[in-house]
């Protein structure tokens, strides 16, 4: 079998990109815009995964690893630019925190689950898992410190709230780069041991990159610009969208990955990407959003709402608590899975 094999049927849903350029020049419903170029955004997506992991193999473990770490939730990262282009921030703000709640309940959940069904107690580094769950309370803290000092400075100095999240952000990417320094350098790595051949030129990794990220820019914009007719005529609110939606059609690819892993009884790797892409979406994605939004006139500051805080805390106090022992079981896995799903039943009746 392929080593790509996985990508096989994500790219299948090719034919949804044509549709959805056909769609929104027809002028199709809304939902039927917002659902062809959600569906078309995901194989997309996994090319992206695909054509990075084909440079990866040309450049060598460290720089390729530089390249997945940077470019491994491309696909979310572009929607979340048009949707501040359009000036959807609370949007922005949900698909943060979604993302985060997606990786570290959902992928997590169906990965332990599946895994221990499949293997058993599954056992992991326990130093690497607990210094992962330090990032990550690192991350709620860095993400909920503006959050809750907001009001109070608000009420004297308006700016001074933007200049906290900036502040905060470039903290935020610093930590980040040290983590990614200490990865690669100080942490072994199973890449240097093993001879990895791969199957397409650099130039052609590189043009599939190039290709399948204008494409995502293009549909990104349909999908964003299909948000406020399909609240209006689904009733779903745009804060569920951005909790729940927009997370899943940027990441299908990488979660599908790290739930195989975990079949395979390989869950170090399938925690490194879970984890690892919601430690992504809070040091890197959200800090570099807060840069981005001041470049485009419509500055997006790191205050969320009282939910989304006591969810992202729920959520990573649960998943360090489940990877703190070094084993997993199927219990544990059904147990974040239950987590998730009260979390997006809460959010999914939350008004706006």
């Amino acid at each position: 079998m392929s080593k790509y094999a996985r990508y096989l049927n994500l790219n299948l849903l090719l034919v949804f990109v044509p549709l959805a350029i056909l769609g929104e020049f027809l002028h199709w419903p809304p939902w039927w815009v917002f659902g062809v170029s959600a569906l078309a955004i995901v194989p997309l997506a996994s090319l992206i995964g695909q054509a990075t992991e084909e440079l990866a193999v040309h450049t060598g473990p460290r720089l390729g690893g530089l390249l997945n770490a940077t470019l491994g939730n491309a696909a979310e990262l572009i929607i979340t630019i048009f949707a501040i282009r359009a000036g959807l921030l609370e949007l922005v703000k949900a698909s943060i925190t979604g993302s985060i709640l997606g990786n570290v309940l959902l992928v997590l959940g169906f990965s332990i689950l599946l895994g221990g069904l499949k293997n058993g107690t599954q056992r992991f580094d326990r130093s690497h898992a607990g210094l992962n769950s330090t990032m990550l309370i690192l991350a709620v803290v860095g993400l909920g410190i503006p959050s809750l000092f907001s009001h109070a400075i608000e009420a004297k100095h308006h700016e001074a709230v933007e200049y906290l999240s900036l502040g905060v952000a470039l903290v935020l990417i610093v930590i980040y780069g040290l983590s990614l320094i200490y990865a690669f350098f100080a942490l072994p790595s199973e890449k240097e041991k093993v001879p990895v051949h791969s199957d397409w030129s650099t130039s052609k990794a590189g043009g599939v990159l190039v290709a399948a990220t204008l494409l995502i820019a293009w549909l990104s914009e349909i999908l964003v610009g299909a948000v406020e007719p399909v609240v209006e005529a689904v009733g779903i609110t745009e804060f569920f969208l951005g909790i729940i939606v927009i997370p899943l059609v940027g990441n299908v690819a990488e979660h599908l990955v790290g739930v195989q892993m975990a079949i395979k009884n390989r869950m170090e790797l399938s925690l490194a990407i879970s984890v690892g892409s919601s430690l992504q979406i809070a040091l890197f994605v959200a800090p570099a959003l807060v840069f981005i939004s001041l470049l485009m006139g419509n500055p997006l500051t790191l205050v969320f709402n009282q939910f989304e805080l006591i969810s992202l805390v729920a959520a990573v106090l649960i998943a360090a608590l489940v990877s703190l022992d070094g084993e997993s079981n199927w219990l544990e896995g059904a147990q974040l899975l239950v987590v998730y799903a009260i979390i997006g039943l809460a959010f999914f009746y939350l008004p706006t």
